[in-house]
C-alpha cells in the first residue's frame, strides 16, 4: 500500500467525506472559510463555496446532493447544493457545533452542540432544530448504527461513550472508553463499533448488543479518524501525531502496514468500490 495521488486544496485541510457510492465529496479550508467540493475520475476540485464564518465539520446527505457544513464560531449549519453550488440555506444551533451525523433516509441531522454539552437534531427538509438531547460531558464525535435507532456518543472530555435513543431524544446508557475517545465507525450489521482513543494510542472493539469490549490493540500515538473498507476486513486508522495511516484487521485489530502520509492527518475516508476478495 502507499499513496498514489496528493490533491491540494488550500491553506489547510479537515473534515474529509464523501457520499455513500463516492462520487461526491468535500474537504473544508478553513483559513480561506471555504468547504472544497470533490468528484471525478481522478479525484480533482470540481467547485468552492465561499462561507462567512469558519467552517468546523461537514457531512453529505445520502443522495450525495446536499452538503451539511457547521461552523463552531458562528454557532450555525449552512445547507449546500452540491450541483448549484450554492447556499440553500442556515440553521442557527447550540454553541461550538462540531461534528455531525445524518440518518440513513436523509430526514434527520444530530449535531454535536460541544460548548453546550448537548446535541441537537435537525430536520432537513425543513431547516429546523426539532429538539436539543443534554449529556453529561461534551460531545466530540457522533456515529449512527446503520439501524438509525442509536446514536453513539464519544466524549473526550468525559473519557466516555453516551448511548442515545434517538427515537425518544433522550440518553440510554454511558459508558466509560479509554483516554479521550475522538472517533468511532460501525461495522454495516450494527454488531461491532470501533473506537479510536487519541490519549492512549488505542482503537478498542466494542460488541454493540453486549456493550463489551472484544479487543484492544495500540495503534499509534494519536489516532485521531477511522474507517473501514467496502468489504469490512480492514479499518484505516489515521494517526495525527506520527503522521501516517495504519491499516488494521477488523477480526484480530492486527496490524497489517503503515503508511507515511501528510502531516497531521485528521480525516480518512473509504469511499464504496468494487472490491474483490484475494
Amino acid at each position: 500500500m502507499k499513496v498514489n495521488r496528493t490533491l491540494r486544496v488550500g491553506e489547510s485541510a479537515s473534515a474529509l467525506v464523501f457520499s455513500p457510492d463516492g462520487r461526491v465529496g468535500c474537504v473544508l479550508n478553513p483559513r480561506a472559510r471555504e468547504a472544497v467540493l470533490l468528484g471525478g475520475e481522478p479525484l480533482k476540485e470540481t467547485a468552492k463555496v465561499r462561507l462567512d464564518a469558519v467552517p468546523s465539520s461537514a457531512t453529505l446527505t445520502p443522495d450525495g446532493k446536499t452538503l451539511i457544513v457547521s461552523s463552531a464560531a458562528a454557532g450555525r449549519l449552512w445547507f449546500i447544493s452540491t450541483e448549484s453550488h450554492s447556499v440553500s440555506g442556515t440553521v442557527e444551533v447550540g454553541k461550538q457545533p462540531g461534528p455531525m451525523v445524518i440518518q440513513l433516509d436523509g430526514s434527520e441531522l444530530f449535531v454535536a452542540d460541544t460548548a453546550d454539552r448537548r446535541i441537537s437534531a435537525v430536520d432537513v427538509t425543513a431547516r429546523k432544530v426539532l429538539s436539543n438531547i443534554l449529556l453529561g460531558s461534551a460531545p466530540s464525535s457522533l456515529s449512527l448504527k446503520p439501524d438509525g435507532g442509536e446514536l453513539f456518543t464519544l466524549s473526550a472530555e468525559g473519557s466516555s461513550v453516551i448511548i442515545v435513543d434517538v427515537f425518544h431524544d433522550d440518553v440510554e446508557q454511558t459508558l466509560t472508553a479509554g483516554q479521550r475517545p475522538v472517533a468511532g465507525v460501525f461495522r454495516s450489521d450494527s454488531s461491532v463499533f470501533y473506537i479510536a482513543t487519541a490519549g492512549d494510542g488505542n482503537v478498542t472493539a466494542m460488541d454493540v448488543s453486549t456493550r463489551n469490549v472484544l479487543a484492544v490493540t495500540h495503534a499509534g500515538d494519536e489516532p485521531s479518524a477511522l474507517a473501514l473498507t467496502p468489504d469490512e476486513r480492514f479499518l484505516a486508522v489515521a494517526d495525527a501525531a506520527a503522521s501516517s495511516l495504519a491499516v488494521l484487521r477488523t477480526d484480530t485489530l492486527g496490524l497489517v502496514t503503515t503508511i507515511p502520509v501528510g502531516a497531521r492527518p485528521v480525516a480518512v475516508a473509504v469511499p464504496d468500490w468494487p472490491w474483490k476478495r484475494p
